[in-house]
């Protein structure tokens, strides 16, 4: 039985709007204009699927003036791109508007808190899928089937990278056309809400990547009218992707501001309609307005409800005002642990003080611990793997390196974030056609006891609350021979003290000097007990090599 289904279109200042779709054979039905700036329309349909678009008579300069244009729904949750005309996608069940008719399973499960994080940045094309294919195309099920690998290494936050629908088949999802749709080719809606449901399960947190400071350039606002919800010209053309929303940009007849309103719906679906229990906000530097960051933080925290929720700034390079007391954000990219310990790694370089300022973000002028996401790399970088083969150092040599790079990721203040591939040595450059997975390299040695490394580390960081903390003291510096030693405790208990050579030199019977307490300690990296005495403690310290010992 047919039921009235209202069609809607937000553009108060087009003079026109009709409504085409599968249900009218593409005839147009035209459409009424409120004082509200709506155009609506209402339409008797039956239980099903069907497509649909807009005809409006454009106000973007590139058309010309009152141009009729066929526009996609800018809210349409569902598009057919096989169809070539990106034509929306409306599913009508008991006479209702759905998404899907995806049921959760497990909401109910608990899941940890910002400060106990461990995130595994990954993208769905590339992280995994039909193996034999040379560039198969990865889907949500076939990350559902590596999370049980997930939770061995003990990761418990998956940062998606945007899954917003894009043109195409294949991208890293910063263009995104339609701000309400999934990307197709990963997978239906009920697809993706799987994926987030059985992250659940296994109390791993679902971060989203989110492009709010631009859209690819066809995206239907752009096409409806350019500069009410867009700026006319970029304004930084050195670090344009596309059309940028202007969020200064305020409607006095309608008491709104356009761009806010249009990106406070998309992020209030996705979390929501998605469960997403964080965002990671694109290009934040580039958005420049911390009163609509102070906002649309505030619009997702209210929608998750009293669940965790973390909203983490990609700010390059990273500013403690986006963070701290005044700040819009929980979190931002601590770009500066990765360069500097890139360097260090590579051997370019040893300057103590920017280490330090790099392990401690305090020194930086951050206040705590959740303020900060460390990283080795990320999808923005090349991996320390390519950087080591480009300083000519290879194999046993590289992964030591990499082990020490791990070591310091795992126990500096902030949380840490892991590229996928990275815990085992994933070592192809940073490009759209080699960056698939390379699972079969978990076989060699090498290449698993570095992922073994890495699941020692995250269950030390687990199971010794003093690496959830801001507190870190650099208890020996030794410039000359390049080593450097910091203690982190907490009140309970817990400490952990990490030496830390960056020579090339093998140190034996390296006296480390202020060791936090006497007694007995493990050194978690080669699983043994040592004694300290008078506040300090012996040991031989490899070339590049991490040692890491906890207080018993």
């Amino acid at each position: 039985m047919a039921k009235p289904i209202e069609f809607n279109l937000f553009a108060p200042y087009n003079k026109a709007a009709a409504l085409i779709g599968s249900f009218s054979n593409w005839e147009p039905i035209s459409m009424e204009k409120g004082d509200d700036g709506y155009f609506r329309t209402t339409v008797d349909l039956e239980d099903g699927v069907y497509k649909y678009k807009f005809r409006v008579q454009s106000r973007s300069w590139f058309f010309e003036p009152d141009q009729w244009v066929d526009v996609t729904d800018p809210y349409a949750t569902d598009i057919d791109e096989l169809s070539g005309k990106d034509d929306g996608v409306v599913q009508i069940k008991d006479g209702q508007r759905v998404v899907d008719t995806y049921v959760w399973q497990h909401d109910d499960k608990p899941l940890p808190a910002d400060h106990e994080l461990v995130i595994y940045e990954l993208h769905v094309g590339d992280f995994s899928g039909g193996e034999n294919d040379p560039y198969p195309r990865g889907k949500y099920k076939h990350v559902v089937e590596k999370l049980d690998y997930l939770a061995e290494l003990g990761i418990n936050a998956i940062e998606l990278m945007p899954v917003k629908e894009y043109p195409g088949d294949h991208s890293w999802g910063y263009n995104p056309r339609f701000f309400f749709a999934t990307e197709s080719s990963y997978g239906s809606t009920a697809e993706l809400k799987q994926l987030v449901d059985e992250c659940h399960a296994r109390g791993i947190r679902i971060i989203m990547d989110g492009i709010y400071n631009h859209s690819e350039a066809s995206s239907p606002l752009t096409q409806i009218d350019h500069d009410y919800w867009y700026h006319h010209e970029p304004r930084d053309p050195g670090n344009n992707w596309g059309p940028e929303f202007n969020y200064e940009h305020y409607d006095e007849k309608l008491d709104t501001y356009p761009a806010r309103k249009f990106i406070g719906d998309t992020v209030r679906f996705w979390v929501s309609e998605y469960h997403l229990d964080g965002i990671r906000y694109d290009a934040a530097r580039q958005i420049a307005n911390y009163d609509f960051m102070h906002w649309i933080v505030q619009e997702a925290k209210k929608t998750a409800g009293t669940k965790p929720f973390y909203n983490i700034a990609e700010h390059i390079p990273e500013t403690t005002s986006i963070t701290n007391v005044d700040g819009p954000m929980d979190g931002c990219w601590h770009d500066s642990f990765y360069h500097c310990i890139r360097e260090h790694i590579c051997g370019d370089t040893f300057d103590l003080e920017r280490l330090k300022d790099v392990i401690d973000c305090k020194r930086q002028g951050f206040m705590g611990a959740t303020n900060v996401v460390n990283y080795l790399t990320n999808h923005d970088h090349d991996r320390l793997m390519v950087e080591l083969g480009n300083h000519n150092i290879f194999d046993e040599e590289a992964f030591k390196r990499l082990k020490l790079g791990a070591a310091i990721l795992m126990t500096a203040v902030g949380v840490p974030l892991i590229w996928m591939g990275q815990e085992f040595g994933e070592y192809k450059p940073k490009t759209i056609e080699s960056s698939k997975i390379e699972w079969n390299l978990l076989s060699n040695d090498l290449n698993r006891g570095l992922f073994e490394y890495y699941k020692g580390l995250i269950n030390l960081r687990k199971n010794n609350h003093a690496l959830y903390t801001e507190n870190i003291d650099f208890i020996h510096e030794n410039p000359e021979a390049k080593v450097l030693a910091y203690s982190r405790w907490n009140d309970e208990g817990s400490r952990v003290v990490v030496v830390v050579n960056f020579s090339e030199n093998f140190l034996a019977g390296y006296q480390v000097s202020h060791f936090p307490n006497d007694g007995t300690w493990h050194e978690w990296t080669a699983n043994y007990d040592v004694e300290a005495g008078d506040n300090s403690i012996m040991t031989d310290l490899g070339p590049h090599e991490a040692k890491v010992f906890v207080w018993q």
